[in-house]
């Protein structure tokens, strides 16, 4: 996909659509962004003026209810109207096209739309056909990428670990249909980790993982000895009924992470997970809910990456 298109022509940032491509220092600057919005003692989100007066529109074609409600947070954090569009009601579904929405949700003043949808490219899409004043940012499209996941993955890391380039990241499960993993791998190999290993059934496991910047494995054991950080993914249920795995205990057995699998790690790794979680099924809940894990974190960070998102897109740049 097209990555210029991300740009205006002064090369700033205008739309937030994949992390590929993206250079360091944008990353970096998201990064030092989303920081500048947490109170370091309370580990709070500040509110500020950035976006007084602009209204964001989140335009969910498939449902995610931690993912809007972040987003829906993080420009009310930005003190920006926000309206959450019911795409069920909506008249794509009496043969509206997506163009023809997107024109009348244009005439509503809207400045900027947060977009998830089933499609890879959905995104893309919209940023090539919506006036020069709109911006887009992609909360997930397809199988593709989902861009501000993979910053507030990083950022909570970063958080942990501090200097990226030593570290060693294990991420297991669904590789070939996660657009979450996409992004994060983009996300590491740009910010220097020294490996990421991608870990997963044969059957789950994408071609062409080298190019991400990943190294494969299919043992679980391997996958994650001596690591510093396990990215665990979510496992759609639907994958067992397309013959892609035998059942969720067979996986469970296999590359589900338990305490015993958890002592491969590195002493001080961390554990990680974009939710929502099948208990379980990929992860035993004592490892949920114990000191290794930070998922509430990535939670809670959620919100200041994607105020710092929206606010570059805009034009809002770093707030000290």
């Amino acid at each position: 996909m097209r990555n210029n298109i991300q740009f205006d022509q002064h090369g700033q940032l205008r739309h937030f659509l994949q992390i590929e491509g993206l250079p360091r220092p944008l990353l970096k600057q998201i990064l030092k962004t989303a920081s500048s919005f947490i109170k370091a003692k309370k580990k709070t989100i500040r509110k500020v003026p950035l976006l007084r007066g602009k209204t964001v529109l989140n335009l969910f074609f498939e449902p995610s209810t931690r993912t809007r409600t972040t987003f829906e947070l993080a420009a009310k954090k930005l003190s920006a109207d926000v309206i959450n569009f019911n795409i069920n009601a909506s008249s794509t579904s009496k043969g509206e096209s997506l163009t023809d929405m997107l024109q009348n949700l244009e005439a509503m003043f809207c400045d900027m739309f947060v977009v998830r949808h089933a499609d890879s490219g959905a995104a893309y899409f919209m940023a090539e056909h919506v006036s020069p004043h709109v911006h887009i940012v992609n909360a997930g499209d397809g199988c593709h990428e989902h861009p501000t996941q993979a910053m507030l993955d990083v950022l909570t890391i970063q958080q942990q670990k501090g200097d990226f380039t030593p570290l060693r990241v294990a991420i297991v499960g669904d590789i070939l249909h996660s657009r979450v993993a996409r992004s994060l791998c983009h996300a590491l190999s740009t910010l220097g980790v020294s490996e990421i290993r991608a870990v997963a059934p044969q059957t789950l496991m994408p071609m062409g993982m080298e190019a991400l910047g990943a190294v494969p494995y299919t043992d679980l054991r391997q996958g994650i000895k001596d690591v510093d950080v396990v990215v665990m993914l979510r496992l759609q249920r639907e994958r067992m009924s397309s013959a892609l795995l035998p059942s969720e205990r067979e996986y469970f057995n296999q590359y589900g992470l338990t305490e015993s699998m958890l002592e491969l790690t590195h002493p001080d790794a961390i554990v990680m997970h974009p939710g929502p979680i099948n208990r379980g099924v990929e992860i035993e809940s004592s490892i949920v809910d114990g000191p290794r894990s930070v998922i509430l974190r990535q939670v809670s960070n959620g919100i200041a990456v994607r105020m710092a998102v929206m606010a570059m897109v805009m034009g809002g740049g770093e707030h000290d």
